[in-house]
This record gives C-alpha cells, structure tokens and sequence, in this order.
C-alpha cells in the first residue's frame, strides 16, 4: 500500500519503510510526526482519492536525523563593471522514515 501526501507545498509518494526528507520543522531524532493531508491511498484492490483530502487518514513517520542537502552554488556578474559574487547556500532537512499507513 502507499499514500500521496502533502507537506510544505510539496507532494511526496511514499509507503511504509521508506525514508523521504521533509522541510525543517522543530522535531529531534526519534519523535514521531503525523502526515494528516492525505491525497491518495493506492495498492490492491481499493484506490481512494480525497477531494482535496482524505478524511481520518493519516500517516505516521519517526524523526531520523537532520540533514543538509547537496550545495547550490550561485554566481552573478555583470560584465565591464568588475562586479561578480559567488553565493553558496545548503538547504537544511528532516529525514523521516515512514512507520504507518492510517486507513480509515
């Protein structure tokens, strides 16, 4: 079986075991974190869909780490001015690795 949730503006397919890196929240490893807008529950024979959410639907994910993603590095520059700035920012993350699959 496997949802469809949303979470910070972004939709992620996941299933039970899987670990998916959510936006920073305040949570420390091993605290658990309920997904309350579920889109979609699929697998087998039943397929539901929320209209825009699943009601009593929910999953759960523990808390693994905090991690960084890769850097992005960003460059202006503006010929014949002798002006040019490199920028680097790495983007900050919650690992979370999904426990259960609430179906109503």
């Amino acid at each position: 079986m496997y949802a469809i949730i949303q979470d910070g503006g972004r939709q992620y397919k996941v299933a039970e075991g899987e670990r998916i890196d959510v936006e920073l929240r305040p949570a420390k490893a091993g605290d658990v974190i309920e997904f309350d807008q579920v889109l979609f529950l699929g697998g087998g024979d039943a397929l539901k869909v929320g209209a825009p959410y699943l009601e009593n639907a929910k999953v759960r994910g523990e808390v693994e780490a905090e991690v960084k993603d890769k850097k992005l590095i960003s460059y202006k520059y503006q010929r014949r001015k002798q002006y040019h700035r490199k920028v680097g920012h790495r983007q900050r993350h919650l690992r979370v690795r999904i426990t259960q699959i609430v179906v109503p």
